[in-house]
């Protein structure tokens, strides 16, 4: 069975390019944690919501692999599949660029939920994903 797939389109800001001209590594984390947080809210949940309830997911670990560099107003597509392994939401993330659909990152990212502070496994969570599970 194929997995289900989430994606979602961006755009290159100026400020996020480094003095050689392209996106500087650290700012792909944050169209990654962005791509998340949306996904979160297209399967029903609030991040923040989450957050007063006392559930908080966390990365736990990232490896990340960069392919093509993403430039100044480069438009890009950023997807994502998700597995669950015991407590951890394992993330498939991959960000394409536009223009010519080359791979320009991809990662794993490793998410554990924190309930009240201590790990746990959350529900919310759980019911939230269950359709985007690869089987």
């Amino acid at each position: 069975m194929e997995k289900k797939v989430f994606e979602t389109r961006m755009e290159v800001r100026d400020y996020e390019c480094d003095i050689e001209g392209i996106v500087n590594n650290a700012n792909y984390l944050h169209y990654m944690e962005h791509t998340r947080h949306i996904f979160l809210k297209h399967c029903g949940l609030s991040f923040a919501e989450m957050h007063r309830k006392g559930v908080d997911a966390v990365v736990a670990r990232m490896t990340l692999q960069y392919k093509v560099p993403l430039r100044c107003d480069d438009e890009f597509v950023s997807r994502l599949s998700i597995t669950k392994e015991g407590m951890r939401y394992v993330f498939h993330q991959d960000i394409i660029r536009a223009c010519d659909n080359k791979l320009s990152l991809r990662a794993k990212v490793d998410l554990v939920c924190l309930i009240n502070g201590k790990l746990g496994r959350s529900a919310e969570y759980d019911e939230a994903f269950k359709d985007y599970f690869e089987d």
